[in-house]
């Protein structure tokens, strides 16, 4: 073999190991890609559930709140808890 047949050898050579580190180094990168893709939807995944979970409690809350503004409760507790009941016509005064 040749100084020339071995340089050139050589040369494909290194151009083979630098085409193999290019397309490790893509492989690489794809592959990182794809497991922060994975990682984001399971975020997006768990987010979702909160927000689920957070529009359901909401919900409760509100019908809690109604259920105390009702004014039939309102007007048990004032009679039961607070002994207050309807004044008579006596008791009423009108302002002028």
């Amino acid at each position: 073999m040749t100084k020339t047949d071995e340089s050139k050898l050589r040369l494909r050579f290194s151009h083979f190991i630098v085409a193999t580190l290019i397309f490790m180094a893509i492989a690489l990168v794809y592959v990182w890609f794809h497991i922060q893709a994975t990682r984001i939807n399971y975020q997006i995944a768990e987010e979702i559930q909160i927000k689920n979970k957070l529009d359901e409690e909401n919900r409760r809350l509100k019908v809690e709140i109604a259920t105390l503004r009702s004014p039939q409760r309102i007007e048990t507790i004032a009679q039961v808890k607070l002994n207050m009941s309807y004044p008579t016509r006596d008791q009423v005064v009108f302002l002028r």
